[in-house]
Protein backbone atom coordinates (compact mmCIF):
# COMPACT_ATOMS: atom_id res chain seq x y z
CA UNK A 1 0.00 0.00 0.00
CA UNK A 2 1.60 3.18 -1.08
CA UNK A 3 1.66 6.18 1.86
CA UNK A 4 1.26 9.09 -0.44
CA UNK A 5 -2.42 8.86 -0.73
CA UNK A 6 -2.90 7.98 2.75
CA UNK A 7 -0.86 11.20 3.38
CA UNK A 8 -3.06 13.06 0.80
CA UNK A 9 -6.10 12.10 2.79
CA UNK A 10 -5.13 12.82 6.58
CA UNK A 11 -4.18 16.42 5.46
CA UNK A 12 -7.70 17.21 3.68
CA UNK A 13 -9.16 15.59 6.94
CA UNK A 14 -7.16 18.17 9.26
CA UNK A 15 -9.02 20.98 6.58
CA UNK A 16 -12.15 19.12 6.91
CA UNK A 17 -12.34 18.81 10.65
CA UNK A 18 -13.45 22.42 10.91
CA UNK A 19 -16.23 22.45 8.07
CA UNK A 20 -18.99 22.48 10.67
CA UNK A 21 -19.60 21.72 14.13
CA UNK A 22 -20.77 17.90 13.81
CA UNK A 23 -17.51 17.07 12.04
CA UNK A 24 -15.57 18.80 15.03
CA UNK A 25 -17.45 17.32 17.74
CA UNK A 26 -17.50 13.63 16.64
CA UNK A 27 -14.18 13.57 15.62
CA UNK A 28 -12.95 14.66 18.63
CA UNK A 29 -15.37 11.91 20.44
CA UNK A 30 -13.65 8.94 18.13
CA UNK A 31 -10.26 10.77 19.14
CA UNK A 32 -10.50 10.77 23.20
CA UNK A 33 -13.05 9.06 24.42
CA UNK A 34 -11.64 6.34 26.23
CA UNK A 35 -14.57 4.73 29.35
CA UNK A 36 -16.95 3.84 26.32
CA UNK A 37 -18.77 4.93 23.53
CA UNK A 38 -20.51 8.51 23.74
CA UNK A 39 -23.90 8.76 21.35
CA UNK A 40 -23.96 11.12 19.20
CA UNK A 41 -27.16 12.46 17.79
CA UNK A 42 -26.47 12.94 14.27
CA UNK A 43 -29.15 15.07 12.18
CA UNK A 44 -29.71 14.67 8.54
CA UNK A 45 -29.25 18.45 8.00
CA UNK A 46 -26.07 18.26 9.68
CA UNK A 47 -24.75 15.40 7.38
CA UNK A 48 -26.16 17.13 4.83
CA UNK A 49 -24.42 20.39 5.37
CA UNK A 50 -21.01 18.12 4.58
CA UNK A 51 -20.13 17.87 0.87
CA UNK A 52 -18.52 14.54 1.90
CA UNK A 53 -19.81 10.59 2.23
CA UNK A 54 -19.94 10.18 5.44
CA UNK A 55 -20.06 7.19 8.22
CA UNK A 56 -21.01 6.59 11.73
CA UNK A 57 -17.95 4.81 13.15
CA UNK A 58 -18.15 3.09 16.65
CA UNK A 59 -15.56 1.14 18.40
CA UNK A 60 -15.44 -0.43 21.81
CA UNK A 61 -14.39 3.15 23.28
CA UNK A 62 -15.98 6.05 21.40
CA UNK A 63 -17.81 7.21 17.83
CA UNK A 64 -17.25 9.20 15.74
CA UNK A 65 -18.25 10.64 12.27
CA UNK A 66 -15.47 10.35 9.31
CA UNK A 67 -15.49 11.21 5.70
CA UNK A 68 -14.67 10.40 2.47
CA UNK A 69 -12.42 12.54 0.95
CA UNK A 70 -10.88 10.66 -1.56
CA UNK A 71 -11.38 7.48 -3.79
CA UNK A 72 -9.22 5.73 -5.75
CA UNK A 73 -10.99 3.00 -7.95
CA UNK A 74 -13.03 0.82 -5.39
CA UNK A 75 -10.48 1.75 -2.47
CA UNK A 76 -12.24 4.35 -0.57
CA UNK A 77 -9.90 6.48 2.36
CA UNK A 78 -12.41 7.48 5.23
CA UNK A 79 -10.97 10.19 7.42
CA UNK A 80 -10.72 11.94 10.81
CA UNK A 81 -8.98 14.71 12.01
CA UNK A 82 -7.09 12.59 14.95
CA UNK A 83 -4.99 11.14 11.94
CA UNK A 84 -7.38 7.84 12.38
CA UNK A 85 -8.31 5.94 8.68
CA UNK A 86 -9.87 3.45 7.50
CA UNK A 87 -9.83 2.23 3.73
CA UNK A 88 -13.13 0.29 2.38
CA UNK A 89 -13.29 -1.89 -0.20
CA UNK A 90 -16.62 -2.65 -1.74
CA UNK A 91 -17.88 -2.28 2.26
CA UNK A 92 -15.39 -4.67 3.73
CA UNK A 93 -12.37 -3.01 5.75
CA UNK A 94 -9.04 -3.87 4.13
CA UNK A 95 -7.32 -1.53 6.82
CA UNK A 96 -6.91 0.69 9.49
CA UNK A 97 -4.63 3.49 10.64
CA UNK A 98 -4.48 5.04 14.22
CA UNK A 99 -7.28 2.96 16.03
CA UNK A 100 -5.06 0.68 18.15
CA UNK A 101 -4.73 -2.65 16.71
CA UNK A 102 -4.18 -1.80 13.10
CA UNK A 103 -5.09 -3.60 10.51
CA UNK A 104 -2.41 -3.47 7.97
CA UNK A 105 -3.48 -5.18 5.05
CA UNK A 106 -6.13 -7.34 3.29
CA UNK A 107 -6.04 -9.10 0.53
CA UNK A 108 -8.00 -12.50 -1.35
CA UNK A 109 -6.84 -14.66 -3.86
CA UNK A 110 -9.83 -14.79 -6.43
CA UNK A 111 -12.29 -12.94 -6.28
CA UNK A 112 -13.25 -11.13 -3.43
CA UNK A 113 -16.97 -11.55 -2.07
CA UNK A 114 -18.18 -7.94 -1.07
CA UNK A 115 -16.92 -6.98 -4.77
CA UNK A 116 -19.63 -9.85 -5.92
CA UNK A 117 -22.25 -8.98 -4.24
CA UNK A 118 -22.82 -10.54 -0.72
CA UNK A 119 -26.47 -10.80 -1.49
CA UNK A 120 -25.78 -13.12 -4.51
CA UNK A 121 -24.27 -15.39 -2.32
CA UNK A 122 -25.70 -19.08 -1.69
CA UNK A 123 -26.56 -19.72 1.90
CA UNK A 124 -23.30 -21.86 2.99
CA UNK A 125 -20.71 -19.73 0.90
CA UNK A 126 -17.16 -20.12 1.79
CA UNK A 127 -13.50 -17.59 1.26
CA UNK A 128 -10.25 -16.91 2.37
CA UNK A 129 -8.70 -13.70 2.77
CA UNK A 130 -5.44 -13.09 4.18
CA UNK A 131 -4.55 -10.14 6.44
CA UNK A 132 -1.61 -8.51 8.29
CA UNK A 133 -1.94 -7.25 11.73
CA UNK A 134 0.52 -4.57 13.00
CA UNK A 135 -0.32 -5.85 16.71
CA UNK A 136 2.62 -8.37 16.72
CA UNK A 137 3.81 -8.08 13.45
CA UNK A 138 1.42 -11.12 11.83
CA UNK A 139 1.94 -10.93 8.42
CA UNK A 140 -0.64 -13.18 6.03
CA UNK A 141 -2.97 -14.48 8.67
CA UNK A 142 -5.83 -16.61 6.95
CA UNK A 143 -9.37 -15.53 7.69
CA UNK A 144 -11.70 -18.25 6.73
CA UNK A 145 -15.19 -17.18 6.15
CA UNK A 146 -18.98 -18.75 5.50
CA UNK A 147 -21.98 -16.53 4.47
CA UNK A 148 -25.57 -17.12 5.48
CA UNK A 149 -28.41 -14.83 4.70
CA UNK A 150 -31.11 -13.86 7.49
CA UNK A 151 -33.94 -12.18 6.02
CA UNK A 152 -35.10 -9.00 5.55
CA UNK A 153 -34.60 -6.30 9.01
CA UNK A 154 -35.68 -2.94 8.81
CA UNK A 155 -33.42 -0.49 10.47
CA UNK A 156 -33.65 3.38 10.69
CA UNK A 157 -30.36 5.20 9.54
CA UNK A 158 -31.07 8.94 10.57
CA UNK A 159 -34.78 9.90 9.74
CA UNK A 160 -35.41 6.80 7.24
CA UNK A 161 -36.25 3.31 7.27
CA UNK A 162 -34.43 0.46 5.07
CA UNK A 163 -35.68 -2.97 4.77
CA UNK A 164 -32.40 -4.95 4.30
CA UNK A 165 -30.73 -8.84 3.78
CA UNK A 166 -29.17 -9.84 6.96
CA UNK A 167 -26.31 -11.57 6.13
CA UNK A 168 -23.44 -12.91 8.34
CA UNK A 169 -20.39 -14.05 8.04
CA UNK A 170 -18.56 -16.41 10.41
CA UNK A 171 -14.94 -16.05 10.33
CA UNK A 172 -12.50 -18.04 11.86
CA UNK A 173 -8.88 -17.17 11.91
CA UNK A 174 -6.87 -20.62 12.94
CA UNK A 175 -3.59 -19.17 13.33
CA UNK A 176 -5.12 -17.22 16.56
CA UNK A 177 -7.80 -19.32 18.04
CA UNK A 178 -10.07 -16.73 17.00
CA UNK A 179 -13.86 -17.07 15.80
CA UNK A 180 -16.21 -15.08 15.86
CA UNK A 181 -20.00 -13.54 13.53
CA UNK A 182 -19.37 -10.56 11.53
CA UNK A 183 -22.88 -9.07 10.46
CA UNK A 184 -23.83 -6.88 7.23
CA UNK A 185 -27.18 -5.32 6.26
CA UNK A 186 -26.88 -4.85 2.26
CA UNK A 187 -29.51 -3.54 -0.01
CA UNK A 188 -30.97 -6.76 -1.28
CA UNK A 189 -31.43 -4.89 -5.26
CA UNK A 190 -28.04 -4.32 -5.16
CA UNK A 191 -25.70 -5.14 -2.46
CA UNK A 192 -24.82 -2.26 -0.71
CA UNK A 193 -23.70 -2.48 2.19
CA UNK A 194 -25.42 -0.14 4.89
CA UNK A 195 -24.40 -1.13 8.21
CA UNK A 196 -22.24 -3.30 9.18
CA UNK A 197 -20.54 -5.16 12.47
CA UNK A 198 -16.92 -5.83 11.49
CA UNK A 199 -14.26 -7.57 13.84
CA UNK A 200 -11.22 -6.93 11.64
CA UNK A 201 -8.76 -8.56 14.70
CA UNK A 202 -9.79 -9.95 17.86
CA UNK A 203 -9.25 -6.57 19.32
CA UNK A 204 -10.83 -4.46 16.80
CA UNK A 205 -14.35 -4.49 16.71
CA UNK A 206 -16.23 -1.86 14.07
CA UNK A 207 -20.06 -0.72 13.82
CA UNK A 208 -20.20 1.00 10.90
CA UNK A 209 -23.50 2.55 9.49
CA UNK A 210 -23.58 4.92 6.37
CA UNK A 211 -25.16 8.33 7.02
CA UNK A 212 -24.16 9.47 3.38
CA UNK A 213 -23.53 6.86 1.16
CA UNK A 214 -21.39 6.98 -1.96
CA UNK A 215 -23.57 4.53 -3.70
CA UNK A 216 -21.31 3.62 -6.72
CA UNK A 217 -22.02 1.59 -9.48
CA UNK A 218 -24.90 -1.15 -8.64
CA UNK A 219 -23.29 -5.14 -9.04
Amino acid sequence: MKILPTCASLSMALLLCGCNPLMRASWYTLETSVSGPAPINVTRAQVDAVPYPQILVTTRTSEGVMAMPRRRGSLEFWVASGKQVLMMRDGLVVRTVGLGASLDGTRFSGESPFKRGLQRLPDGYTSTRWIDVYDGNRIGLAVNSRFSPHGIETLRILDKDYALLRIDEQVEVPTLNFRTTNRYWVDPQDGFILRSEQHLTPRLVLKIVQLRPDRGPAR
